[in-house]
């Protein structure tokens, strides 16, 4: 029995190496059977049994990890699908791979570009499109400032081109009055103040632009006096008048106000506007801040994958700018980020709980003779399972300003958590990769 575990470790032994290393090989047959399946479905065998919804929504919810984070795993199989007409129908039916899909295309995930293809193609066709719209929508709009994703140039224009592919015909058939609003917003943005800040001269967009300074510095005011709302609404002004060209300033004023929406408890409106704030910055989530500010709200949703993505970004955006200094310092409660969602996503997380949860059912039914004893144990499970998974709770703040951590310090903590030399290699990138 031993004789695995021991394979795995190479001797070393220990639970913890134990579970990491099963996690890693775990992952990687994971990784191998979905390239299997690829290689199917690029030949258009078996799609039927592919486009099932209990497959696409576990699809899903694959990923290759930090280990495999070169594999596209379960998005690089359901891209494939939506080049056909019955995978995009399989697809448009599932509100699970919906959501999950919308959520991904605004992360910092290495597969973003391919989530957002799949939008993209779910929403040319003609026969799905109102199905997808809904969802697509609340997404997508915050992705047209992007000027580039992965090797794709122009994706913003293209995605903009595509939800107002029939917006003047259409309009009023959309019975969600949440799209109605993001289309108009869209078209206002993307097409009448265009054509209205061409005919801006130089002395107009000046002052234009002093104002937006001086909007902007009400805002500040009012945020650091405790007024967030009122710092809400200067910083949408500032928007307002801010012109498209911009960008920084523009950048600066979503992720001012995306963290507004942070303080508010308003997690959606926050990762609304520090998405629009990354995809401003350049190159494209870059923005340290903003990259924080979506984790926390991503945090706040329950949502640890996209928020550890964003964290790992957040900490790689720390050591870049901190590369002329002596050493590294890695905030810490972006490590405890880290090491918090990193045990919600882990490979064998429900089994974990599964057994605890057998655990305690078995202390409830045993012999009333040990009741005193059996309440100790049941105590002590209860705690083993609200240490592994109330992290989930939206009230629970990873806000512990404590002393930054040093190299060192900070490898302890990614041993700790299971991290090992890829996500190094994610996070220090060596000059050719960077």
């Amino acid at each position: 029995m031993n004789y695995h575990p021991d394979l795995l470790t190479r001797g070393l032994g220990g639970a913890e190496i134990e579970n990491r290393k099963a996690e890693e090989w775990a992952s990687q047959l994971q990784c191998w059977s979905l390239y299997l399946l690829n290689c199917f479905a690029c030949k258009e065998r078996s799609l039927s049994l592919m486009c099932s919804q209990e497959f696409l929504k576990d699809l899903s919810q694959m990923w290759g990890g930090l280990v495999n984070h070169t594999s596209s795993c379960g998005i690089g199989l359901i891209r494939i699908p939506c080049y056909s007409k019955m995978g995009r129908k399989c697809v448009a039916e599932s509100i699970y791979v919906l959501e999950s899909l919308c959520n991904l295309s605004r992360s910092s995930d290495d597969w973003q570009y391919m989530v957002t293809d799949c939008l993209l193609l779910l929403l040319r066709d003609p026969d799905v499109r109102n199905k997808v719209i809904s969802f697509a929508t609340s997404c997508l709009v915050d992705l047209t400032e992007l000027k580039s994703l992965g090797a794709r140039s122009n994706i913003g224009e293209y995605i903009t081109r595509t939800l107002l592919l029939d917006y003047k015909y259409s309009k009023t058939k959309f019975k969600d009055t949440r799209v109605q609003n993001a289309l108009e917003e869209l078209w206002i943005m993307k097409v009448d103040r265009r054509k209205g800040e061409k005919m801006l001269s130089e002395e107009k967009f000046q002052e234009v632009k002093v104002l937006v300074a001086l909007t902007k510095q009400l805002g500040n005011q009012s945020f650091w006096s405790g007024k967030v709302e009122e710092a809400i609404m200067k910083y949408s002004e500032a928007l307002n008048l801010c012109p498209l060209k911009l960008r920084k300033e523009r950048m600066i004023l979503y992720s001012n106000r995306a963290q507004c929406h942070l303080l508010l408890r308003d997690a959606d409106r926050a990762i609304r506007d520090s998405t629009r704030a990354l995809c401003l910055s350049s190159p494209p989530n870059s923005h340290s801040k903003s990259l924080w500010r979506r984790s926390q709200a991503y945090d706040m949703k329950g949502l640890a994958k996209e928020s550890l993505m964003d964290c790992v970004m957040f900490i790689s955006c720390c050591i870049k700018s901190a590369q002329a200094s002596k050493g590294v310092k890695v905030p810490y409660y972006a490590a405890h980020m880290i090491r918090k969602q990193m045990d919600a996503i882990w490979l064998f997380g429900n089994a974990r709980s599964k057994k605890v949860i057998s655990q305690m059912e078995n202390v409830v039914d045993s012999d009333s003779d040990d009741e005193c004893r059996n309440g100790n144990q049941n105590h002590e499970m209860m705690g083993m399972l609200t240490e592994k998974r109330c992290d989930f709770n939206l009230g629970k703040s990873v806000h512990h300003f404590r002393r930054p951590l040093s190299g060192k310090e900070l490898e302890r903590e990614w041993q700790k958590a299971g991290i090992k030399g890829s996500i190094k290699h994610r996070m220090c990138p060596s000059p050719e990769s960077m």
